[in-house]
């Protein structure tokens, strides 16, 4: 971030004492819900405002989020941008086109991203049905959408310096910048933080999860919060474990997720609510100074 901080932060288990200035940061946003484009809820408006201020501050930002059926194309002005669709991605031996739409938030003078796919999000709700009802495929959704972000920065050929995760629709990311994508030049030295919120899905994904996420670089040992069951707690704790920092989005997450961040050894902070998200600011440059 491109500011000078001088403060004491607790992030247990540690703690540090830090005068930095930092140069402008690349940050990447993969977010589960962005405000206006779906309804406003504690995680869109997180996503809508948090980006706009870090890149007003000065940095350097590209933002993401599916393209769900409900987002009117024509009153938001999306476009297909033609040179960055056109692949495929293989989930479950199925090929599933890959389609990559923009839009700009006029007022905060910020692109979006959205990733678009006929099978997986041309239904007007979001993760579950008009009942309350988690969509059966949610677990190859997550997938595509979190390989069609990484192939699409890969395509633009940016690297970013810190990819935040926002919402467990974005769970998947630290996994596989961390092991399927390690040595790739784009995320080799990027910073992976997730965002916890309070934003628990009911079901359980499908038993065959497992075998659809095992691209060249991710093995078994890679996966084991999700061996027996991939219920949230698990995909949480999956993304805790491959994760650089872990953000406390909510005031109220579940007890489970907060006791296994608090007892990961990473970076670990509770966000404020302040305005500025100075907090988040502070933890993104503690980040930065790791090795």
């Amino acid at each position: 971030m491109h500011i000078h901080l001088f403060f004491l932060v607790s992030l247990q288990p540690y703690v540090y004492n830090l005068y930095v200035f930092m140069k402008p940061a690349k940050v990447l946003f993969i977010c589960q819900e962005i405000m206006p484009y779906v309804p406003e809820t504690e995680l869109s408006s997180i996503c809508r405002r948090l980006p706009q201020i870090v890149q007003d501050n000065g940095n350097e930002i590209r933002t993401f989020m599916p393209k769900y059926g409900c987002i009117n194309e024509r009153r938001n002005q999306l476009h297909e941008v033609i040179r960055l669709s056109g692949m495929n991605l293989i989930i479950d031996d199925n090929d599933h086109p890959l389609i990559i739409k923009v839009a700009s938030i006029q007022a905060a003078r910020m692109q979006v991203y959205f990733i678009d796919n006929d099978d997986f999000f041309q239904r007007k709700a979001l993760v579950c049905d008009e009942s309350g009802v988690d969509f059966v495929d949610n677990d190859e959704r997550s997938i595509f959408f979190v390989r069609g972000v990484i192939e699409t920065v890969r395509k633009l050929r940016w690297t970013p310096d810190i990819v935040h995760c926002h919402g467990w629709f974005s769970a998947l990311a630290p996994l596989y910048i961390k092991k399927a994508f390690d040595d790739d030049p784009y995320f080799r030295e990027a910073k992976v933080i997730y965002s916890i919120y309070d934003d628990a899905f009911d079901s359980n994904f499908r038993k065959l999860f497992n075998r659809k996420l095992l691209l060249e670089g991710i093995e078994q040992e890679d996966i084991e919060e999700i061996k027996n069951k991939t219920d949230y707690v698990n995909l949480s704790k999956l993304a805790i474990r491959h994760a650089d920092g872990i953000i406390q989005a909510s005031q109220k997450i579940n007890s489970k997720v907060k006791k296994a961040a608090e007892e990961s050894g990473k970076p670990f902070m509770v966000a404020n609510e302040s305005e500025d998200f100075s907090d988040y600011g502070e933890f993104y440059d503690l980040l930065l100074e790791q090795a």
